[in-house]
């Protein structure tokens, strides 16, 4: 038996984990995580056991990771590893009760489940190199959560792309080409966007006068202060969008979804409402003069 009290906080530690063999530190094992079982083994306040030969302190686990354990304990690195690699280093920190490697673990694991779902094929530095040429075609690319604010993407050709939470704020769209079909004139104005994909993404302030929408997903997407005046919005998902000073003036919203939409302020002067679904929408604050409301649904609507 041996009794590491007298030891110096910096002398030499040798560990057999399981069968592999490591040396390393008192001050690695007990600085960073003060808290763990590694730390309290090593904190001079317990009797522990070595081998006979050379002194090393056996720990009956799978040595597989702890190189991973102890590099995190000497620089706080996480490192890149398989999702089934990271379960087993998991299951080993929870046991040496290493809270923060715990905590860095699921972290990594939970923004590799985003990147995934995300899956985006290019960077916003990739795109401004691109439309710095002069055909530039996106056609069929996942763009899902890119930041394309205040870019100058006129004659863009972005058709089938996937634009799930893009952030199109500011942007310059003009002749941009969706779904195969070319729009006509300034920003989004007369655009074809039929069913195109906008989860989420933000359209803050663009121009979408005139554009086909019909049937387009604009769920969740930020859509304050837009234009769309005449637009085709028919059967549209705009379920909780963010309308706040929208103008959509005479744009046809037959069958649309408006379901816990935000419409503060929103002109819908003239507008197609007919079937459309607007269960849980306050339209007190709305200018709903002329506007066409035949068979909408307005279950819980606030007027």
């Amino acid at each position: 038996m041996a009794d590491h009290s007298d030891s110096s906080s910096s002398s030499m530690v040798r560990l057999n984990i399981g069968g592999k063999k490591f040396c390393t530190t008192l001050d690695t094992l007990t600085q960073r995580e003060p808290d763990s079982m590694l730390a309290a083994m090593f904190s001079g306040r317990h009797t522990i056991c070595q081998e006979s030969e050379k002194g090393y302190i056996f720990v009956d686990r799978d040595g597989k990771h702890f190189r991973h354990i102890l590099n995190w304990l000497r620089d706080g690195e996480i490192p890149p590893l398989k999702d089934s690699e990271y379960a087993q280093l998991l299951r080993e920190a929870e046991y040496y009760q290493l809270l923060g490697l715990v905590d860095g673990v699921k972290t990594a694991l939970s923004k590799r489940k985003v990147d995934e779902e995300l899956g985006t094929e290019l960077t916003r530095i990739d795109i401004i190199k691109c439309i710095q040429s002069d055909r530039v075609r996106f056609r069929g690319i996942n763009l899902s959560g890119l930041d394309l604010s205040k870019l100058d993407l006129s004659f863009v050709d972005f058709s089938y792309a996937c634009l799930k939470t893009v952030f199109f704020s500011r942007a310059n769209l003009q002749c941009a080409k969706f779904r195969d079909v070319d729009a006509e004139a300034s920003i989004f104005h007369n655009a074809t966007l039929r069913e195109c994909e906008f989860t989420g993404a933000n359209l803050r302030g663009a121009v979408l006068a005139g554009a086909n929408l019909q049937s387009a997903n604009l769920q969740d997407a930020c859509l304050i202060g837009c234009s769309f005046c005449g637009a085709d919005l028919r059967s549209a998902h705009l379920q909780t969008a963010d309308l706040t000073n929208a103008n959509l003036e005479g744009a046809n919203l037959e069958g649309a979804n408006l379901k816990g939409a935000k419409l503060t302020n929103a002109n819908l002067k003239g507008a197609n409402l007919q079937r459309a679904y607007l269960r849980h929408v306050n339209l007190r604050d709305t200018h709903l003069e002329g506007a066409k409301l035949d068979g909408a649904n307005l279950l819980g609507a606030i007027r």
